[in-house]
C-alpha cells in the first residue's frame, strides 16, 4: 500500500498503466481517468487524507465459453474473465467494521467481530464480504476492518457474475491485507465459493469464481471439485478475428428459481439409478445401454438432459483445445454444437409452458440470422433468461450490433474482450 497522494500521482502519470492493461482496458486515457474517479470517491466517502495508506483492486466479470450445466455434475467447463469489472479504492480503518461503498447504493457495514452466518444478511453484499473474510480468518490470518470505494461495470443479472466478482474483489483485497499474497487465485475463488455456498446461500459450483480470478480463459476440470485442476488457456479472439459479444434478451430471473433447480435435480436423479450422485460418475454407454429403465425412473427430459451433460463436457475440452491452436473453425463449429445442445437436449431456452414470451430464443434466432452464415451463438449461464453469447468476425460486429439493437432493444448488444487477468491489486 501506498500513500494515497503517490497512488493518485502514479495513476496521473502512467505509472500504472502495465497494471491497467491487465484489466483489459481499450482506452489508457480512460482508464487513468476511472482509477482517479475511485480514488476521489474514496477520499470524499472517508474522509483520507493524502496521507492516507491505500491500494487500488479490480476483479473481472466472467463469460462461460462451453460447458452449459456440466460444472454441478464434476464436468469439464471453458470460461473467460471479461474486460468489465469491479475496480476500489480501498484502506484499512483500525476498527473491525467493513465499510463497502458501492457507487450509487448505500453503503453496506460489516462486523468482523461476529464471523458466523446470519439468515437475515442472505443473498446481501454484506454475506460475501462476512463469508470471504470468515473464511480468511479460519485459516488463521487475523482479518480487520478497511474501507471500501467501489465502482463496477459488471451489472447484476448482466449473466457475467457479478456475485463471483465481487467475491473475487474482496478475496484478492483480504489476501493483500491480512495474508501477506500466499493464497493464489484458484484458493481465492474456492473461498469466494464457499461464501456463496454457505454466506449468501447459493449452491453455486466453481466455474464463475475460477474464471474471475485466475483471468484470460481457462479449462477448468472439475472431477474433484476440491480440487478442479484449472488449465490456463490464451484466448486471442482478436487474433481470430472474432469479437465477443454478449446480449440481453430482455427477460430477468425472476420466478424462474425452479426452473434452474430441475436441471441438476434431474441429471441427479439419472445418476442416482446407477447408484452415483452425478453423473461424472456414470459412463454415458451405461446410460444408453439401460436408458428404457432410465426413463421410466427418471423421465425423458433428464434422459436428454443427461446425454446434453457427456456431449457439453467433451466439448469443453475440445473448445478449449481448439481456441489454444488458434483453430477458428473447429471452435465455431463447437460453440455451434453446444447452442443446439442446450437448445434441443438440455432445454433451458423457453421456461416450461411459456407461450406468449419465449424471449432467449427469439434472441437466439434474431442472432443466427444477423450472423448470416458466419460465427456462432448460444445461450450464455443458466439460461431461461437473461443473455445469449455471441463470437462476431471483427469485420461484422458494428453492423451486427445495429442489427441486434434495432430487432431487440436499443443497447442490448454488449461488445466485450477477454481479460488477460483475474483478480489484482494495481
Amino acid at each position: 500500500m501506498k500513500k494515497w497522494n503517490d497512488v493518485h500521482r502514479m495513476v496521473k502519470n502512467g505509472d500504472l498503466d502495465a497494471s491497467l492493461l491487465k484489466t483489459g482496458c481499450e482506452n489508457l486515457k480512460a482508464a487513468r481517468e476511472r482509477a482517479i474517479h475511485v480514488m476521489e470517491g474514496f477520499k470524499e466517502s472517508f474522509g483520507a487524507t493524502e496521507d492516507t495508506m491505500v491500494a487500488l483492486c479490480s476483479a473481472p466479470g466472467r463469460t462461460e465459453i462451453c460447458g452449459n450445466h456440466t460444472d454441478h455434475q464434476h464436468g469439464r467447463v471453458l470460461a473467460a474473465a471479461v474486460n468489465l469489472d469491479f475496480l476500489a479504492c480501498v484502506a484499512l480503518n483500525g476498527t473491525s467494521v467493513v465499510h463497502f461503498q458501492s457507487e450509487g447504493w448505500p453503503m453496506t457495514s460489516v462486523d468482523l467481530a461476529d464471523l458466523e452466518v446470519k439468515e437475515e444478511e442472505k443473498e446481501t453484499t454484506a454475506s460475501l464480504i462476512r463469508g470471504v473474510l470468515a473464511k480468511l480468518h479460519k485459516a488463521g490470518y487475523p482479518v480487520a476492518g478497511f474501507d471500501m470505494y467501489v465502482t463496477s461495470t459488471v451489472l447484476p443479472g448482466s449473466g457475467l457474475s457479478s456475485s463471483a466478482a465481487c467475491e473475487v474483489l474482496i478475496g484478492t483485497t483480504g489476501n493483500h491485507l491480512f495474508c501477506q499474497d500466499k493464497f493464489d487465485a484458484v484458493e481465492i475463488a474456492k473461498i469466494g465459493q464457499a461464501a456463496e455456498n454457505e454466506y449468501f446461500g447459493k449452491p453455486c459450483g466453481l466455474m464463475d469464481q475460477t474464471a474471475s480470478s485466475v483471468g484470460d480463459a481457462v479449462a477448468i476440470d472439475f472431477k474433484d471439485p476440491a480440487n478442479p485442476i484449472v488449465r490456463s488457456i490464451n484466448a486471442d479472439l482478436t487474433g481470430l478475428g472474432l469479437a465477443l459479444c454478449i446480449i440481453d434478451c430482455g427477460a430477468d430471473h425472476a420466478a424462474l428459481t425452479n426452473e434452474y433447480a430441475s436441471i441438476p435435480e434431474e441429471m441427479s436423479k439419472v445418476a442416482a439409478h446407477f447408484g452415483k450422485k452425478v453423473l461424472r460418475e456414470v459412463k454415458e454407454e451405461d446410460l444408453l445401454a439401460d436408458l428404457a429403465q432410465v426413463r421410466k425412473e427418471a423421465g425423458d427430459r433428464a434422459v436428454l438432459r443427461a446425454l446434453h451433460f457427456y456431449a457439453d463436457d467433451r466439448r469443453a475440452a475440445e473448445e478449449a483445445d481448439a481456441l489454444e491452436r488458434k483453430d477458428k473453425e473447429a471452435f465455431l463449429n463447437l460453440v455451434k454444437e453446444s447452442g443446439r445442445s442446450s437448445w434441443e437436449l438440455l432445454q433451458n431456452i423457453t421456461p416450461a409452458a411459456a407461450i406468449t414470451h419465449q424471449d432467449m430464443a427469439v434472441a437466439l434466432a434474431v442472432a443466427e440470422k444477423a450472423l448470416n452464415g458466419k460465427g456462432a451463438c448460444r445461450v450464455h449461464g443458466g439460461g431461461f433468461a437473461g443473455t445469449i453469447q455471441a463470437f462476431v468476425p471483427v469485420e461484422d460486429v458494428c453492423e451486427f450490433k445495429k442489427t441486434m439493437e434495432t430487432m431487440l432493444s436499443e443497447g442490448c448488444c454488449h461488445v466485450l474482450s477477454i481479460r488477460p487477468a483475474g483478480g489484482l491489486i494495481l
